[in-house]
């Protein structure tokens, strides 16, 4: 297999990454990175939904093994976990981080840095946990990284709240796309995080993802280099709609994008108020979700879930 090289390097040496930093930096004087479409000067210091100025904030990075079997492999996931979002579920199971703002803001200089480290460590990526809304500050700091030796795959590890006009400011820079993709229905995802334009925006992102980057490919140790990886939560009550969103993405995405179905709901923050997302997942609805998956055609589960393809 030949020696992989990351996207971004030929973006760095191209242009292309410097001339998108540049549109995304414009775009922040009226904020219209996400589909929320504040319009706030975040140059300025002025926030919106995602509060979040001209500075990122980080709530911790590390090398983490809960991630994707092909992301974690032997040395870990290099992942940096940005303060606050742009979608603020109210179940979010970070709500201390999405709502509460737990982290410290960072200069371009100190996210390089932060990036180089995870590498030094042996991570086999660096994979940016909910940067939706920090698209500008990642880009800048690419822009640091690259001439000091970054070369491990990009993951944007998203919310699939995205705009196309955004991600497409990501083409040739990101490696590897994870969005999650989290309800079918638009009354669920008004109620769950005020955007009931959220299943139209994620279908339309995973869309665009495909498009740049392919199904998921993996090099000879199973490690993830380039491609799509959706991430699909389980809810109770089949809120989350999981065989009309797994439908999608075997007919409209590809039937070999790799998927994980994700058990680990609970009720966090302030799920309560939903009705319906004040119970815990049973395994019988986790069970049927993957059955589901399978039936709709998605071949590639997660590791972590192969053994339920004999039920």
């Amino acid at each position: 297999m030949p020696e992989f090289e990351p996207a971004y390097l030929q973006a760095y040496s191209s242009g292309l990454l410097r001339r998108n930093l540049a549109e995304a930096r414009a775009r922040m004087a009226s904020c219209t990175l996400c589909p929320r479409m504040c319009r706030v000067d975040r140059l300025s210091g002025e926030t919106g939904v995602c509060r979040t100025g001209r500075r990122a904030l980080v709530s911790s990075f590390n090398a983490h093994f809960g991630e994707e079997a092909p992301l974690v492999g032997a040395n870990g996931s290099g992942t940096i976990f940005f303060t606050h979002c742009n979608l603020l579920c109210l179940f979010c199971q970070n709500f201390e981080i999405s709502h509460e703002g737990i982290g410290e803001d960072v200069s371009d200089e100190q996210l390089a840095g932060i990036m180089l480290a995870l590498q030094r460590q042996g991570c086999h990526n660096i994979n940016f946990v909910t940067p939706s809304h920090v698209v500008s500050q990642i880009l800048a700091a690419l822009e640091l990284a690259v001439p000091a030796g970054l070369k491990v795959p990009l993951v944007y590890n998203s919310g699939g709240y995205d705009r196309i006009e955004t991600l497409r400011l990501l083409d040739g820079v990101i490696d590897i796309y994870m969005p999650d993709f989290k309800f079918w229905d638009a009354d669920v995802a008004r109620d769950a995080c005020n955007a009931p334009d959220y299943p139209e925006t994620a279908r339309q992102a995973l869309l665009e993802m495909h498009r740049q980057v392919g199904d998921l490919e993996l090099d000879d140790r199973g490690i993830a280099r380039r491609g799509l990886l959706v991430r699909h939560l389980v809810m109770p009550g089949g809120l989350a709609g999981t065989r009309e969103i797994m439908r999608f993405i075997a007919q409209q995405v590809s039937s070999r994008t790799y998927v994980n179905v994700m058990s680990q709901y609970r009720p966090c923050g302030r799920a309560h108020e939903v009705s319906g997302l004040e119970a815990a997942l049973s395994a019988d609805e986790y069970r049927r979700a993957v059955r589901e998956a399978i039936a709709e055609g998605i071949t590639r589960l997660d590791q972590r879930q192969v053994f339920f393809r004999r039920w």
